[in-house]
Parts: C-alpha cells; structure tokens; sequence
C-alpha cells in the first residue's frame, strides 16, 4: 500500500500512509487512537475505498470494493469485538458466508472434516459441533483465526488479539501465530501492548495523524522510541510518582461467596489504589460484580466506612458510592448510539431532577465542569459515545462516576484497548483520585500496570485470594505469576 489517503465529512482520517508487507513476516501496526490504523485496514480488507493511492498484492494493482473482493483475493481480518453467531457451532461459523454444498444442500460432513482439520492446526482440541457460547475468549479468538485458514488466507489482520487473553494464552497464540508465518501467511499484528510488538514482529509501522511515520525491524527499536513517534513527543515516566496518602478504612469486604468466588475477605482504604491480580478466570471480575451488586451474593458482609450495607443491585451500590468501570465498557458500560451528555447523566439524573423535571442548565454546567475536569475530548455534548476514541470512552465512564460523589471506584482493565497517551492519561487520572481520598480498586491482566500503580496487590487463583503483596516498589511480574499459578 502505498500513498494512501482516505477523508471523511470533516475528518482527514489518512493523509499520507503506506504499509509494506512480506509473506512470512508478522508485520506489527502501532499508533495512537485516531492515528489512522483502522482505516488503513478497512481500506486493504474492502471496507473502504481509498481516495488516492495505489494497492499492489503479489505485483497485480488490486482495488477491493467489497470486504468479500478482499477475502477471496486471501485477506482476512479478525477484529476486536468478534464477529462470531454464540447461538451457532463452531462448524457453522467457520463456514458462515462460505458453506460448502453439494445439490443444493450444506455439505455437513466436508465441513465438519474441513473444521477438525482447522482446529487441530490450531492446537484446538473441541468438538466442532460445540456452540461458540460455551467458548473461552482466547477460542473463540482462535476460531475467527480459523475462519481465515479455511478461507486459505495468505494475509492475515489480527486487531488487538490479546486484549482478553491471559498471559499463557498470549504465550500459545503466538506460537500459533509463528505457525501461521512459517508456513507463508503474512500477518498484520496491530496492538497497543508494545512489549508484546517487540516480543512477536519482524517489522514494525508506526502511524500518527494518519502518516506512515517509520517501518522498522523491530530488533532496530525499542519502546521508548516507537512511544515517541507514536505521540511526536518523548513521554516521561509511564507511571506518575506518588506518595501513597492510605487513610482510615473505606470498604471492608468480609467472607464474600458467589457462583465464582470462595470466601474473600479485604480491605481498602482511602486514597489507596488496592490492585486485584490474577490470570482469566481468576474471579477478579466476578467478584467486583458481587460489590457492585451486579451479581446476587451467596454469602458474606459489605462495610463501608464501619457502616454493613445492604447492596442487592448497582442502584444500592450507586446510592452508597461505590461504582463499577467494567471490562466491556461498550457492552456493559456505554450506550453507544446515546449522546456524551446523555451517558454522563444516566446515573445522575436524581440530583438534576424536581417534581419530575430535569433541570436542563444544571445538568448541562455539571456535565461541563466534570467533562473539564478530566480533559474528556469530544466535538459537544450532543456527540455519540461510539464515536469517541477507546481512551476518551473510559473517560466518559469516569466523569459520570465522579457526578455520583463516588467514594469506591473500581476499574476493571481501565486501559484496555487504549493508546499509550490515553494510558498515561488514565494512569495520572487513578493516581489523582486516590490523592483526593477516593477508595480506588484497579483489575488489570497487565502486571506492569498493577506494578506501577498500586500501593498493595491481591492475587486471586480459583476464585480465592491466593496472596497478598504489600512491597510493591521491590516486586516483580515474577512475583505476581508465582502466586497467580
């Protein structure tokens, strides 16, 4: 790809970007939000079409005009949000769009053989007639990987592949991956997580303002010089120093039990950021859900400030302010088609409204000094919330949480899927609350986060808490596995 450009109604989203890739290599995309990545993709995989610039795939000029042009020339892309039917076995979805038939008729038999095959290639060892629902996120991603080797892809896009997978599950997707590469299948790799870059690329692209800006083997780079290119600027420390200011108990958790936790009990104070630790399936999630009151609790007492609370649904916990940032913050946190106002003020509303009535000015100050507040960008308050970039979302979350006078906070994967400015951000923002006195909780599959972040680590395994570091400053990701596994 070369000299390509692309502009929306008001939006120059690619100005000047190219992307050279070789058969064999796992070529990694870098950029901020809004660097032009997802655009770039769109365009090679048929969901746009470029305004200027040239395509050229194995020396033929191509110009896909159809996502289904681009999959029968051998490119497949497998996106964040999965495009996989739950409802659906894993046969039906690898071959949904491509049945094979004989007569007139689905040719069960030649798809479930084709989708043995696929799945042993990809070290899956499942019954292809298994509904994709009762799937894992880390195969599930493997099937949407499945999906391309069905349809003999010879470029692979893979969007933030490890955004749901535990380290270990990272670790065997690579080695999938190397799999794929070897056998001649050029893979695009765009992900946020630069030590996973270096660890997994050949080659690197950084873009930024929707510029190609380098394309460089990734044994020539570093960290620090694909963040500074990423943002045009060197970034200080990628963790903000503070002093822990830990006060008086906040929240006491004592002998909590659900589905999917057994007996946890733990404090946090305020202005301490406590870190919940663990690999997928640990329980950290589920048991903030259970503080939440977003799942019913089988057994087990919530105090907070000395005081027992009676929290059977998120509107107790609103109430008694403790708030809940969760992991799928499109899913389970935003309405997307809603306005940036509208998603400040759902939680809100009670302190805007009398006899019925919502005071409009108030509400639009109130959303005003808080959107200020955390230097939320966005084109005005009548802005969809899907419109705005991941890092700006999580803000959004923040800023209504704020409003409800919240004395917990727990962020469940705050930077995920966000750029490194956006991280950095999001970072001195948590560090900012917990100076204020806030209680904050921080679930994170990023070690080096927790590590950065906390003043205290909770390690949780089997749905338990398996330990406990309190040295944090003298720790190590080492530390945190050993406990984890």
């Amino acid at each position: 790809m070369a000299g390509i450009r692309k502009s929306f109604p008001g939006v120059q989203a690619v100005r000047d970007a190219s992307l050279a890739l070789h058969a064999g290599e796992i070529h990694a995309l870098v950029g901020a939000n809004g660097a032009g990545k997802s655009t770039l993709i769109k365009i090679l995989t048929g969901a746009h079409t470029a305004d200027a610039g040239s395509i050229i795939l194995a020396g033929e000029p191509i110009r896909f005009r159809t996502p289904i042009e681009a999959r029968r020339a051998g490119i497949s892309a497998v996106y964040q949000e999965f495009s996989l039917v739950p409802a659906l076995s894993i046969h039906a979805n690898l071959f949904l769009g491509r049945e094979r038939t004989r007569a007139a008729l689905i040719d069960l038999g030649t798809e479930k053989r084709a989708s043995a095959d696929a799945l042993k290639q990809l070290g899956i060892d499942i019954d292809p007639d298994t509904p994709v629902a009762e799937l894992s996120p880390a195969q599930q991603q493997l099937v949407e990987i499945g999906r391309a080797l069905i349809g003999r892809s010879r470029i692979l896009i893979l969007d933030e592949p490890t955004a749901s997978l535990s380290p270990r599950e990272a670790d065997r997707l690579f080695r999938i991956l190397r799999d794929l590469a070897g056998q001649g299948i050029a893979i695009v790799f765009i992900s946020h997580r630069l030590e996973e870059v270096l660890l997994i690329a050949n080659r690197v692209t950084v873009m930024r303002d929707g510029i190609t800006v380098s394309s460089t083997p990734t044994g020539e780079t570093n960290k620090a010089a694909m963040i500074e290119q990423m943002v045009g600027r060197p970034l200080a420390e990628e963790y903000p120093a503070r002093i822990s200011h830990a006060g008086s108990v906040c929240l006491r958790v004592e002998r909590m039990t659900g589905p999917e936790t057994f007996d946890v009990s733990f404090s946090v104070a305020h202005g301490e950021v406590l870190g919940l630790a663990g690999l997928v399936g640990a329980g950290r999630t589920e048991l903030a859900r259970l503080i939440f009151g977003a799942d019913r609790a089988e057994s087990g007492a919530i105090h907070l400030e000395g005081n027992r609370l009676a929290i059977h649904s998120p509107l107790d916990a609103i109430r008694n302010g403790i708030c809940l940032l969760t992991e799928d913050r499109k899913a389970e946190g935003l309405i997307l088609k809603a306005s940036v106002k509208d998603n400040f003020a759902i939680a809100n509303l009670r302190f805007w409204s009398r006899a019925g009535w919502i005071d409009g000015p108030r509400e639009m100050a109130r959303f005003e000094e808080r959107t200020r507040q955390i230097n939320l960008r966005h084109s005005g308050p009548d802005q969809r919330a899907e419109e705005l970039s991941g890092g700006n979302q999580q803000k959004l979350l923040v800023a209504r949480w704020l409003e409800t006078q919240s004395r917990v906070i727990i962020f469940d994967e705050p930077t995920r899927g966000i750029d490194v400015g956006a991280k950095r951000e999001m970072h001195q923002l948590i560090g900012n609350l917990a100076s204020g006195g806030v209680a904050m909780i921080v679930i994170s599959s990023e070690f080096p986060e927790l590590l950065g972040l906390c003043d205290r680590i909770l390690v949780m395994r089997g749905g338990r808490i398996a330990g406990e570091i309190v040295d944090v400053a003298h720790a190590t990701q080492q530390d945190i596995m050993a406990l984890a596994v």
